[in-house]
């Protein structure tokens, strides 16, 4: 999964951020991965942001700052808009920190080809099956050991059933 923490729809670095997001976004899909944003605006300027930059991931709004004072990362320099620091956190399975990119400055930011690699390597660390092509996965699938493959021992329909 990759968590944005967002400042707002009103900061153009956290815009920009997401429109490139909208295409790593299409990749996730695909590639069993998940992403949420959530951002200190209320809720209605949440929707304005979603809508704004074409995203179709969830978007979660935290005007009361949970998480900002949770994670005591408040942007203290933006004392007007009173937002968090803009942090993407690439998470494991189990929601184990993989990698967090501090986004204060733009360029702290994660890039598409940055993350489209960490996620690269926590699927290959986390999938099983990632190198089909070994004699034993082989030997494996002619011996009808489907758990060792994808969806691991589940139906289809069990695998979409959990994800709700």
């Amino acid at each position: 999964m990759v968590l944005v923490l967002s400042r707002g729809g009103f900061c153009p670095k956290d815009r920009r951020q997401h429109e490139g997001l909208v295409q790593l976004h299409r990749e996730l899909e695909v590639g069993y991965c998940r992403m949420v944003t959530i951002s200190t605006d209320n809720i209605t300027e949440t929707n304005e942001y979603r809508t704004g930059v074409g995203a179709h991931w969830p978007f979660l709004s935290d005007p009361r700052r949970t998480v900002q004072k949770d994670l005591d990362i408040a942007e203290y320099t933006d004392p007007g808009h009173n937002p968090m620091i803009p942090y993407t956190v690439v998470l494991e399975p189990g929601l184990v920190v993989y990698k967090v990119y501090n986004g204060y400055w733009f360029f702290g930011r994660p890039t598409v080809d940055e993350l489209h690699k960490d996620l690269r390597a926590l699927t290959q660390k986390c999938r099983p099956d990632w190198d089909i092509t070994t004699p034993e996965l082989r030997a494996a699938w002619r011996e009808g050991r489907k758990e060792l493959f994808y969806p691991y021992g589940k139906t289809y329909a069990q695998t979409i059933g959990e994800q709700d």
